[in-house]
């Protein structure tokens, strides 16, 4: 048995302007900010002398070289990126999910309180708690679908049935709506 695992296949190349904003500002923090700062350390810590003992030298080469990974990949996610708007949608049908949306899901059990989430692209999913991903078997199953629909998914715990009980595009609802 070989240890190769195939590469995951990228995520879909949706994002919302507040989630590509997100992530232009942490480019910018990283390559304005933060490497230069990084850079500055490891100059000073090599005028020191001998860089095989230097830890600072040691650990400061390793930063730069985590802040130019993460540097590499958000050019690359940001270059291939489609911004959607979900407010700028014109012929889009309001009663039905689609990427950007707000949906309140009740558990069709009656079992624990109805919840709000938003359907983003898989880079901006864990910034918030009440983000899923479109990619998520949640979020695919969501997509398209109208209010009162039922949707079931494969859980960890066991499969759930969930029913679209509001939609909304725009700012995150209150909850008790």
């Amino acid at each position: 048995m070989s240890r190769y695992r195939p590469p995951t296949p990228p995520g879909s190349k949706y994002i919302t302007p507040e989630g590509a904003k997100r992530l232009k500002d942490e480019l910018d923090r990283l390559w304005h900010g933060e490497r230069p700062r990084v850079t500055a350390a490891v100059a000073e810590a090599a005028a020191q002398g001998d860089r095989s003992e230097n830890a600072e030298y040691t650990y400061g080469k390793k930063r730069l070289h985590e802040i130019d990974r993460r540097v590499r990949f958000l050019r690359k996610r940001l270059e291939g990126m489609t911004i959607v708007d979900p407010l700028r949608q014109e012929g889009r049908d309001p009663g039905r999910v689609f990427f950007g949306a707000w949906v309140r899901l009740e558990s069709a059990g009656g079992t624990g309180a109805p919840r709000w989430y938003r359907l983003v692209g898989p880079d901006e999913f864990d910034m918030a708690e009440d983000y899923i991903s479109m990619d998520s078997p949640l979020g695919r199953s969501l997509l398209g679908r109208r209010l009162d629909d039922d949707v079931s998914v494969a859980l960890p715990a066991g499969p759930a049935t969930f029913t679209v009980a509001a939609i909304s595009y725009g700012l995150k609802p209150p909850e008790r709506s």
